[in-house]
């Protein structure tokens, strides 16, 4: 299906992305498979080919270019024969890599992220834990600061690459009490001391390295932190928006390969005296498994114009990723099922395919966190306006990191508070109580005592509350170069509306319920969670 995204030059790069799979990856592909990796010597043909670093800067060795000329390359990817070539690939150049040119520093992007590009260097990025699944907020990885360094201790798994890495984007909790708000991302070069790994066993994916890390008192630098400190949940989430494209690109272009295949030995073998592909059954499985691709196709496109140009897509690329990756899982069965016995053969490329078509629905986020994702948005109404949501990040940590306050509470949804704040005089009886507040509405009447004015600066907001229930009552907060203020009733038009029961909210504020499990389990709502984590740090901790 001719598609407006794509121009004459994009299909010339396509060509030359399919004749270099043919010609230098595919009469490879299943010797690497059996030695259970790809070679030094292809990752640095890929850099030397400019395959690497298609979407990085040029003065770091990439070619700028547009997101369309990626997509046309990973959809050429499963030509190889090979899911775990397309995942190795896709994992180092669109996750590691992207981290490191959205959020590394200076030194890092030009000593790391140059050499990745040529293909020197290889990376990985590390999330997965043994005990937490899909679950990011919950990782028990943890960097302890110590000086001008962190001590890394805990374990990761399912890792891609991470046994033949040269570096690891790896999350870690800077700050363990503060849940979701307390993740950074450190980046952990091989050869580190205490750093260590072991190759799985998969049925599929076999060139492509997955392995366990270990991380024991394993420093590193601070020059390694990616971003701002405690800010690393918010750039997964961003992250994971294309990480989620990926896999639905790569699913279009496996489909496409897995139809093809299919097509020509239909087309080739005969049974009963006919081809197979005149068999009416086998021609309607084809023609349905076609019609849903192209509307998956479509979709995943529209995702790649909407990440282009810097919207943000969060809910269609997780609905992109389920259809598509569902999708090239029923494919490859029902592929392998028009093969017969010759299928179920390895020296088949369908077998491959559907060995390694079955983890699509689990990588990047199983199809039922992407079904919870999509319900998010469609039934509980929640939006999302990005990880820095008007705060830049320069990628460079402060030379002198401010240490966490034992009284703050990053990660707990705010409160509001009563009128500008005032220099301090002696407390009133009113005060009294608003020090001690024990309703929802009483502590968002005492945001104004709480107030932090230096750590606002210059920032202006107006934000919404609406606590429902017993203690609750709708409130306008406003944030105005170094003044709080709290009024009654929803006023003005708010950069963010935090929506919960007065009780939800007043246990969040007191320690006793997690903010992060309350917003992921649907008790409460937010509009802009990066407005929202900004909105937090502004205030002292509730006293009870």
């Amino acid at each position: 299906m001719k598609s407006p995204y794509f121009t004459a030059d994009h299909e010339v790069f396509r060509n030359t992305v399919r004749q270099f799979i043919a010609k230098e990856v595919l009469p490879h592909a299943g010797q690497w498979e059996k030695d259970e990796q790809i070679p030094r010597s292809m990752w640095k043909r890929l850099g030397e080919l400019g395959f690497l670093g298609i979407n990085c800067p040029e003065e770091l060795g990439g070619t700028g270019a547009d997101f369309f000329y990626s997509m046309a390359f990973m959809e050429e990817l499963p030509r190889s024969n090979s899911g775990g070539f397309a995942a190795a690939v896709t994992v180092h150049q669109f996750m590691a890599m992207e981290y490191l040119r959205k959020y590394g520093g200076k030194e890092l992007k030009f000593r790391l992220l140059g050499a990745a590009i040529a293909g020197e260097k290889i990376g990985a990025l590390a999330i997965t834990e043994p005990n937490t699944g899909s679950d990011v907020a919950a990782i028990r990885t943890r960097a302890v600061r110590d000086g001008d360094q962190y001590i890394l201790n805990g374990s990761k798994t399912f890792i891609t690459n991470g046994h033949y890495s040269d570096f690891i984007v790896v999350a870690a909790k800077t700050d363990p009490d503060a849940g979701a708000a307390g993740i950074s991302l450190l980046v952990v070069e091989r050869g580190a001391l205490g750093f260590s790994s072991r190759k799985l066993k998969k049925i599929g994916w076999h060139c492509s390295d997955t392995a366990e890390l270990t991380f024991e008192d394993v420093r590193v630098p601070l020059s390694s932190l990616l971003g701002e400190e405690n800010r690393g949940f918010y750039y997964i989430m961003d992250c994971f928006q294309l990480e989620r494209l990926v896999g639905a690109a790569v699913s279009v272009g496996g489909i496409d390969h897995y139809l093809g295949m299919t097509l020509q030995y239909a087309s080739e073998r005969e049974a009963f005296g006919r081809p197979l592909s005149r068999f009416q059954v086998i021609r309607h499985t084809i023609a349905d498994i076609k019609a849903r691709l192209e509307a998956v196709r479509q979709l995943t496109y529209c995702c790649a114009w909407m990440y282009a140009n810097g919207e943000q897509a969060m809910q269609y690329c997780a609905m992109a990723k389920l259809l598509a990756t569902e999708l090239a899982k029923e494919a490859a069965d029902a592929c392998l099922q028009v093969f017969g016995g010759y299928g179920y053969m390895e020296e088949y490329p369908i077998s491959r395919a559907f060995c390694d078509a079955r983890v699509g629905t689990i990588v990047g986020g199983t199809s039922e966190i992407m079904r919870e994702i999509i319900a998010r948005f469609v039934i509980d109404g929640m939006s999302y306006q990005g990880a820095e949501a008007g705060r830049p990040v320069d990628g460079t940590p402060p030379e002198k990191p401010e240490p966490p306050r034992a009284e703050a509470a990053p990660a707990k949804i705010p409160s509001a508070a009563p009128a500008e704040i005032k220099p301090q005089k002696e407390e009133t009886k009113k005060e009294a109580k608003m020090s001690s507040p024990t309703t929802g509405a009483e502590i968002v009447q005492s945001l104004s005592t709480r107030f932090r004015p230096e750590k606002a600066g210059d920032y202006s907001a107006v934000f919404h509350f609406d606590l429902a229930g017993d203690g609750g009552g709708q409130f306008t907060v406003t944030i105005d170069k170094g003044s709080c203020r709290v009024e009654p009733g929803l006023l003005g038009q708010a950069k963010c509306v935090f929506q919960a029961p007065a009780a939800t909210y007043a246990d969040i504020e007191y320690g006793r319920t997690s903010a992060e499990m309350a917003f992921m389990t649907g008790k409460i709502k937010v509009s802009n969670v990066g407005e929202m984590m900004r909105f937090v740090k502004l205030f002292e901790k509730v006293q009870g």
